[in-house]
């Protein structure tokens, strides 16, 4: 009973930690690439937040069935090397680093709101007893992030997604500015890419 007690009180905590719903309203964004994908970045709560940015020509309906299909991550998107479900709504995420830095994890819990042309899939990080501890892997412990949909028209969809730019470990502080550049046009074109191929 203690044990449930303090994760709930954990849970709540993580959740609310840091919440980036609000993001749409945050002006002074820096802007670090414009082409192929749009990515921004700017210090939000003392934590470095990147945002990506695209029309793809997809439906709504379709790019949200995608990225709610996080069972299918490490097809989905090249660099998630495992999705654990740790419940419905609750999943841990292991990605690799390109050489020589260790990889990454988190564990997150997500909801999902919608309405007619806007679907809004929110991330935060959360502590569960189940999930896997590695020392080959960098915990994210600050893990959180939103994906933004706006259908435009029947088979185009603006795309806003961004995260906590944070990564830890030993990674070098001057090049978080290019890893934010590849990780937010890299998550964003092999969506397109996977969408292309379900077609």
């Amino acid at each position: 009973m203690k044990n449930f007690i303090f994760y709930s009180i954990l849970n709540h905590i993580m959740i609310f930690g840091l919440d980036l719903n609000g993001i749409q309203n945050l002006t002074n964004w820096k802007l670090l690439q414009d082409k192929p994908v749009k990515i921004e970045w700017k210090e939000y709560k003392n934590f470095p937040i990147s945002r990506s940015e695209i029309i793809l020509d997809h439906s709504i309906e379709k790019i949200s069935n995608t990225i709610q299909d996080i069972d299918n991550y490490p097809i989905i998107f090249d660099r998630v090397t495992k999705a654990i479900r740790l419940e419905n709504d609750i999943v841990q995420i292991i990605l690799d680093m390109p050489f020589p830095f260790s990889g990454r994890d988190y564990v997150i819990q997500y909801e999902i709101k919608q309405s007619k042309n806007q679907w809004i899939f929110s991330y935060s990080s959360i502590i569960h007893p189940n999930e896997i501890s590695d020392n080959n892997y960098v915990r994210l412990p600050n893990a959180c992030g939103i994906w933004i949909l706006n259908a435009t028209s029947k088979n185009k969809t603006k795309i806003i997604y961004a995260w906590n730019g944070e990564l830890l470990g030993n990674f070098p502080n001057f090049g978080l500015e290019e890893a934010w550049i590849t990780q937010g046009t890299e998550v964003l074109l092999w969506l397109d890419k996977a969408l292309k191929e379900e077609s």
